[in-house]
């Protein structure tokens, strides 16, 4: 690593484009008043600014180029537009006036983009969500799974209040990605339903959603699409002066508290990052009383520094993620339940080049290392299972620009080390090595946009003991490999009228859990059996959609239909275990099966402050199953265990620039097509309300959010959720944020 990073240096020294610098101010189109603290992107390359008090900003050390600068604003219609800076002209410079639009429309919601807006940095290639600004702060929650659920087609698998993660069309665990600033989480989130996420939302700053070819640059097996969480650890650009945001916010329904404190520290070429915040909160109260043990409390901090130069930037972050959370008692498996103590160390180093030349145009790379560690407390002083892992990640990218037909793309690698262990149970310690390249490439013809990717897999599975006669099976090392690829389409009928079909032809090899387990695993009910003959999963993906964007209506209708030949999970089989009699066997298989379905999504402005929005969803699983009657073997279709029922959600906005005030409505249907021993889900209607209001004093942002949720205090249900026999979801629930930004 050090001789990579030398060489980058010298290269750097050698080859230093022009610099330049964007400055100028944002004015409101209407009034012409100047907007404070509008944030500004150059897509292209992750340069990035907020402009001050008087609507002034200025992006520095910016190459030579042409690029997509994107203008975010609270009340203002998101702007994008071209430039052009220090090519063919003696300026060195540029320096713009840029004019937004009032609009009540969700400008910082999820953006979909149709054009070509690749980001480096933190941020994902493609993204074709975003989340962030108001709408982060309206929805912010304690864990990750829970800030996205309101998105159409998002739900959460939980298991209590702190073990959450997100499912997307009723994908989830190892189909879908979870990333920070670009890098992997480095925890068993994953692999079981009490297992947390090692991410706190409360100091990110957006979230991103990646799917189709975009998600291949991250693995073959993001079916369901990558989430990226970005808090810029690493700074990619310079900043003019020292800035900051500081967080507080309490919550009613488990007596919350939450602060985090965020700084970004120019000096000279230097800039130092500092991000620190925790999370303490009590048992959480359901309609129905108390959910015992539902505690949790976490800290997620990180220091980084970066040495911007002209044509890049190298840096490094060190971070930690410590959390003690309870996972509620279960009469027939832990009654009094299990308390689990997580730990997660991190170090990531990463670059940017940015050559001056026709036809390439950045180099990133980045390296990555997580020591992660677990433990669940089955009484006090006594630890049930433990889990280990060390997760070590290389990441090479290469973009260029455009070559005979092809209009831009990027080629890169992958490589990943994992070291695992687990105590407690018979799952032996064993260790995954994986490599894969990949390439994906965009080109416009006409009104016609069209981006492929392909990406090759080799993956290694390999137990550090080797036991041909184990009560599973022989437990040997396994090799897979295989070629991933997707192709996506999108055809411009007019400016504000487009459609568009991505296919995905994806890869997963089974994973260390899924081959070798054996043992119990009292926080999530069950008996873990291992399969290690297992063949890898491969699924396809089909999505269609159609996407409206006029002046006072946004629309867009997508079906899918997700086909796997062999879909792999661990199914209850109903039968007690011979040694843990309260636990039921789990049995890890692969199996024929399918998820289709479709969300729709739209927004209509009916006034200069009014706004209502809408969305619907509804995901179909099914997989085939073997039965034997009277002697002969036939396959039929059953529902898949863990879909989500058909959900609505209608709300109305009033807005202006400072102030926002509105109320939500989401329905959830009854869910009776439940797997094998699965029990259905009743119906329910929930309340919320919401309110915001920003203020700028002198250099300061104040923002104010207020959130009630479950206003009538319902009893209702989380079809997704491990212990909905047990007990209902959160009660009603105030909660009040308060963000600053200097």
């Amino acid at each position: 690593m050090k001789i990579f990073l030398l060489f980058l240096l010298s290269l750097s020294e050698i080859l230093s484009p022009t610099s330049n610098s964007i400055t100028g101010v944002v004015k409101d189109a209407e009034s012409g008043e100047t907007i404070p603290f509008v944030y500004l992107h150059l897509e292209e390359i992750h340069r990035s600014a907020v402009a001050d008090a008087n609507g002034a900003f200025a992006i520095n050390n910016v190459p030579s180029g042409e690029y997509t600068l994107t203008i975010h604003h609270l009340g203002y219609r998101t702007q994008s537009q071209n430039i052009t800076i220090g090519i063919d002209s003696e300026e060195a410079d540029l320096e713009l006036e840029i004019k937004l639009q009032p609009s009540t429309f969700s400008s910082q919601a999820i953006e979909v983009r149709a054009d070509r807006d690749a980001t480096s940095g933190s941020n994902l290639e493609h993204a074709s969500q975003k989340f962030f600004g108001s709408d982060l702060r309206r929805d912010l929650g304690s864990t990750l799974a829970q800030t996205l659920s309101n998105l159409p087609g998002f739900d959460q698998r939980t298991m209590g209040s702190a073990p959450g993660r997100p499912v997307i069309r009723g994908l989830g665990d190892e189909r879908v990605v979870i990333l920070q600033d670009g890098i992997t989480s480095g925890d068993v989130s994953a692999q079981s339903g009490d297992h947390a996420v090692t991410i706190d939302p409360v100091s990110a700053q957006e979230v991103e959603v990646a799917r189709g070819p975009a998600a291949l640059q991250y693995g073959a097996n993001a079916i369901g699409g990558v989430i990226n969480v970005v808090r810029n650890h690493i700074a990619t650009s310079m900043p003019n002066k020292t800035t900051g945001i500081a967080t507080l916010n309490g919550e009613t329904v488990n007596s919350g508290l939450t602060g985090a404190f965020n700084l970004t520290v120019p000096a000279k070429s230097l800039v130092f990052n500092i991000d620190l915040n925790g999370r303490l909160t009590q048992n959480t109260q359901t309609p129905q009383g108390e959910l015992d043990n539902s505690y949790f409390r976490n800290t997620n901090d990180a220091a980084g520094i970066s040495w911007i130069h002209n044509n890049g930037y190298v840096g490094g972050s060190i971070g930690t993620f410590r959390s003690h959370y309870g996972i509620p008692p279960e009469p027939n498996g832990h009654p009094n339940g299990v308390d689990i103590e997580m730990n997660k160390y991190q170090i990531v180093l990463k670059t940017e080049y940015v050559f001056k030349s026709d036809l390439l145009r950045t180099f990133e790379a980045d390296y990555s290392l997580n020591n992660y560690n677990h433990k669940e407390f089955e009484s006090s002083n006594v630890i049930g299972t433990e889990f280990g892992l060390v997760t070590s990640s290389f990441n090479a990218v290469l973009k260029h620009n455009g070559i005979s037909i092809i209009d831009e793309g990027r080629i890169g690698i992958n490589l990943e080390s994992l070291d695992y262990a687990v105590s407690g149970a018979g799952t032996p310690a064993s260790n995954q090595y994986s490599f894969a390249g990949f390439v994906i490439e965009e080109t416009d013809i006409g009104a016609f946009h069209l981006e492929a990717g392909l990406r090759f897999d080799f993956v290694r599975n390999a137990p550090k003991v080797e036991n041909p006669d184990a009560r599973i099976g022989d437990i040997r090392a396994r090799d897979f490999m295989a070629l991933s690829s997707s192709v996506s389409g999108i055809y411009n009928i007019n400016s504000r009228l487009s459609t568009g079909i991505t296919l995905l032809h994806s890869f997963r090899a089974p994973s260390l859990e899924e081959l070798y387990s054996l043992g119990p695993h009292l926080a999530s009910y069950s008996y873990e059996i291992g399969n290690p003959e297992l063949d890898p999963e491969r699924g396809l993906a089909k999505e269609l959609f159609i996407r409206y964007n006029g002046n006072r209506t946004l629309f867009e209708i997508a079906g899918y239909h997700n086909g796997f030949s062999n879909y792999l999970y661990a199914q209850n089989t109903g039968q007690r275990n011979n040694r843990f009699p309260n636990l039921n066997d789990y049995q890890f298989i692969g199996t024929q099966a399918e998820l289709y379905g479709f969300e729709l999504s739209a927004e209509q402005q009916l006034s200069k402050q009014l706004l209502i929005n809408g969305s619907m969803s509804y995901t179909i699983g099914n997989r085939d199953s073997t039965v034997t009657n009277n002697g002969s073997i036939s396959n039929i279709e059953r529902p898949l265990a863990q879909v989500p029922p058909f959900k609505a959600k209608l709300g109305i906005t009033y807005a202006n620039t400072e102030f926002e005030f509105g109320t939500r409505y989401r329905f959830a249907a009854e869910q009776q097509r439940t797997g094998e021993f699965e029990t259905s889900t009743p119906s329910y209607s929930i309340v919320d309300i919401f309110a915001q209001y920003r203020i700028s004093s002198g250099a300061l942002l104040h923002t104010f959010s207020l959130n009630i949720s479950n206003l009538l205090d319902e009893t209702y249900y989380n079809h997704l959720s491990r212990i909905k026999d047990i007990r209902p979801e959160a009660g009603r629930n105030i909660s009040l944020l308060y963000r600053l930004y200097f």
